[in-house]
This record gives structure tokens, sequence and C-alpha cells, in this order.
């Protein structure tokens, strides 16, 4: 089922901050109420991310009271800014923004057919997202054996892609190859996005699911109850994976106990041309922190740290698998020279 689809100048998506108690659907037909919608987790997941800020495009081209070609091309230029202010941190989003952009630049035909290449470069964008998570999938199934226990922080599925997911579409792969997996999932503060998207993900499709607190990780490990570690990542540098607060810690933990840690990503998530120093980690509302839902937990005025994303070097990575195949760790001197983009 695709998270996200197209529908004459809307965008259907569902609402994943009320899962999974609700599954609300969405229907955008601004770029101000898709902005919205991505700087409040409403739309998350870099490539879905990638994805929905082209279809931001697609919504400001189709609504254009655009006369002419370089009017056109300032409300798609707007539009741009206004998405790429939403989030720092994932690639996708400023990728696909930069890619229907310039393709609206390089074509000179009539205002009509202009629109229409703007709406078709986000359709574009949305096939090539859903056929790459099949295809990381069907990557990743030879890392993972009969029997095996998966461990996955945060939630990489069909939520945070058009479709099928990448850490949890290799998962979902090896289930469908007939693989008798378990998965533990972390619940991932403060937002438990493991415990409300991925368990939600993990239990509707029948694959057996344990969820645990994210300090519970050593704990499992330790007690030989993981066999890999699969994890999503919202860029790819140089030098390190860029992902959700915590997966560090995982792969530091995974390391001392010899599991195996794998990173599944489009290669639109790649952004080989910056090392890690060059990332922006967002900070976000320290209210995610001291509050659960509406409920406070914590004290009034508490100074707070609330970093959305960690970076995770290089050496702790086993493999990167995309949907061309998995590099492991003799590819990633390669990294540097940025010819695997």
């Amino acid at each position: 089922m695709r998270t996200i689809k197209w529908c004459n100048g809307t965008v259907v998506t569902i609402d994943q901050t009320r899962l999974p108690l609700e599954v609300i659907t969405m229907e955008l037909t601004t770029v101000d109420q898709m902005a919205e919608a991505i700087k409040n987790l409403r739309v998350r997941g870099a490539p879905l991310l990638g994805v929905a800020a082209a279809y931001a495009l697609a919504i400001a081209a189709y609504h254009s009271k655009a006369k002419n070609r370089a009017s056109l091309l300032d409300d798609l230029n707007g539009a741009a800014l206004k998405i790429k202010a939403t989030r720092p941190t994932a690639v996708n989003l400023f990728w696909a923004v930069d890619r229907v952009i310039n393709k609206a630049m390089c074509f000179s035909g009539n205002l009509e057919d202009l629109k229409a290449i703007v709406v078709n470069e986000a359709e574009m964008l949305a096939d090539e997202d859903a056929e790459a998570n099949l295809a990381i999938g069907e990557n990743g199934v030879t890392l993972i054996n009969d029997g095996d226990t998966v461990l996955t922080h945060c939630n990489a599925g069909e939520l945070a892609t058009v479709e099928y997911g990448t850490a949890l579409g290799v998962i979902r792969s090896a289930w469908k190859h007939g693989k008798k997996i378990k998965v533990i999932a972390t619940e991932t503060r403060p937002l438990l996005q493991g415990a409300r998207l991925t368990a939600y993900e993990l239990k509707r499709d029948g694959i057996p699911v344990t969820l645990i607190t994210d300090n519970m990780v050593g704990y499992v490990m330790h007690n030989r109850m993981v066999n890999e570690v699969v994890v999503g990542a919202d860029r790819i540098v140089q030098d390190a994976v860029v992902n959700k607060i915590g997966t560090f810690s995982v792969a530091v933990l995974a390391k001392e106990h010899g599991v195996p840690f794998y990173v599944a990503a489009p290669k639109s998530t790649f952004d080989l041309t910056r090392t890690s120093a060059d990332v922006i980690i967002e900070e976000r509302n320290p209210n995610e922190v001291t509050h659960i839902g509406s409920r406070q937990i914590a004290p009034s005025d508490v100074g707070v740290m609330n970093p959305a994303f960690d970076i995770t070097p290089l050496k702790y990575v086993s493999g990167i698998i995309c949907e061309e195949r998995v590099f492991y760790k003799k590819d990633f001197g390669k990294f540097r020279t940025g010819s695997l983009r």
C-alpha cells in the first residue's frame, strides 16, 4: 500500500502523529499544508520526505495562477525555499526539491506543459522510491538467516517511504522468503516511532515483534538475543551514517557484542560530497522530551537537549544496503570520491 499519493492536485497521505490508535488520512492542497505536515512529523522518514517535497512543488505548479514561465518558476522557487526550511537533516528532501527545480528550469515549452513536467517528475520520484525499496529488500535478504532475531531502531518501514520500507523492507523480504525471523523494536524516544509505527507495521503484517525500551539494547545484546541490527538512514556522508538519535549507541553496542550492524537506504540518501562535519543536526522542541502527548513528565523550565539525529562513524557499520547492492567495509573508501552517487 502506498503511503502517499497524488490525486489531481491533492496529496493524500497518513497523519503519522495519530498512529497507532487512529488511521487518519490527510488531503493536502497547499505548499503551506505540506510544510506544516513535514515540520510537525505528520509526514516523516527520509525517503518519504523526498517524495513529499517533490509533491509540494507539484502542488505549487498545479494550483499556480502564473501567466508566464517566469512567474511559474518564481512560484516553484518560493515553494522550494519554504519546503527546504522545514527540516535540515534528511538529504532526500533537498535532493528531491533540486531535482524537480532543475527539471523545470531546463524545460522551455509552454506553461501547461511545464506544469505537467513538474507533476510528472514528482510522480516519477514516487515510483522510483517504491522500486528502490523493493530492491533494497531483496538485496538484504542474504544478510538474514532463518531463525534470526533482528533489532531495528526508529521506523524505516512503509510509513517512512512511498512503499515497502528500507530496514523493514529487508525484514519483510526475509519473511516473504520463508525465513522464520523475529524482530526487536526499540521504542525510540522521545516521539516513540518504534513503539507507535514500527510495532504497528510489523503487527499488521504478522511478523513477530517484541518492543523494548531504548535503554534495553545492551541487555538484549549481552544476553545473545540479537543476530543483527538493520536500521534506516536520513543521510549517508563520506565518513558516517546520520540517523535517528540513539542509532550511534546501538551501533557501539553492536560492535562490542560482535553483532553485524547494517544500514538500509536508497541512493537518494547518499550525500557523498560532504562529511559528518557538514551535517546540520536538527534540534527539536523541548516539549517532545518533557511531555508525552499533552502530559508533562518533567519539572517545568528544566534544561533540555533534543537533537533528532546522531552520527554513526562508518567504522561501526558492517554494510549499507541500497537498491543496487550491498556496500561492505571494503567499499567505504570509495565514498570519499563520491563515485557511488
